[in-house]
């Protein structure tokens, strides 16, 4: 299927690795080009000149997204660059593990920071571009958000207030046709979960006893399934008529018994 992507530019925050990368691979191979926003730079120029190597069109745009102006930077460099932008994807973040116990009102504060306050920051500067292309806006949440995992307080509250956004914006930019919809990821080997699981002192054993809940197959879900996804929502030929959703997955990971698995 041509989801119509082709020449099409697609903002994506923490495009440098795990999932961010997928997605930027997958608008790649539809012939888009990704804007990848990141800190890491060395990531980010390995991946734009793998990109670039396999003839796709691309940019990187190194930036602290803690930081609002980094914010508006990072949208007006892509729009001065490309000319135009068609989608945002907000994706970076990061699961830091700042709990009610083990945390400070400062460190949940940093932890919104981190992981929430950049995807409003970057929907309020791409706006202005997005009407004008009549784009989309995918947010990237996870399931911490609905399940709850314990000492993370920080992320979950975050990653619960994006699902709440993705319905709000999709209310309030309707007059404009931007459509804005959120997937939320379960398990997905990135290198910020392998970090998690190097953690423990029996990496492969953890590895192992989550794995054996996951419903369907017994696995990972991987980014690229992410991606897939991801760039189908993007896609106002495939996904015109969806907004304000809230797509897991996830291998059932979520809703389903997982004593079945």
């Amino acid at each position: 299927m041509d989801l119509e992507l082709r020449d099409k530019v697609v903002l994506i925050t923490g495009g440098a690795k795990g999932i961010g990368a997928a997605i930027a691979r997958a608008v790649g191979q539809e012939g888009g080009m990704p804007v990848i926003v990141d800190r890491d730079a060395e990531a980010g120029e390995k991946l734009v000149a793998e990109l670039r190597g396999g003839g796709s069109r691309c940019s990187l745009v190194r930036a602290d997204l803690t930081s609002v102006d980094s914010c508006a930077n990072a949208v007006e460099c892509t729009a001065k660059e490309c000319g135009r932008l068609d989608a945002l994807v907000n994706n970076a973040g990061v699961n830091d593990r700042v709990g009610l116990e083990r945390g400070t009102p400062e460190e949940y504060v940093g932890s919104l920071q981190q992981n929430l306050l950049h995807y409003y920051n970057m929907a309020h500067y791409a706006l202005p571009h997005l009407e004008r292309s009549r784009g989309a806006v995918l947010n990237i949440a996870s399931k911490v958000a609905v399940t709850g995992q314990g000492g993370t307080s920080g992320y979950a509250s975050a990653k619960g207030a994006i699902l709440a956004l993705t319905r709000e914006w999709a209310v309030e930019l309707l007059p404009y046709g931007i459509r804005v919809n959120a997937v939320v990821p379960a398990e997905v080997m990135t290198p910020l979960y392998q970090q998690w699981l190097e953690s423990f002192s029996n990496p492969t054993e953890k590895l192992t006893a989550i794995v054996s809940r996951i419903p369907l197959g017994n696995r990972m879900t991987t980014s690229d399934e992410i991606a897939a996804l991801s760039v189908f929502l993007l896609s106002s030929k495939a996904a015109g008529h969806i907004t304000g959703q809230h797509l897991f997955v996830d291998g059932g990971y979520v809703h389903l018994d997982r004593a079945l698995s």
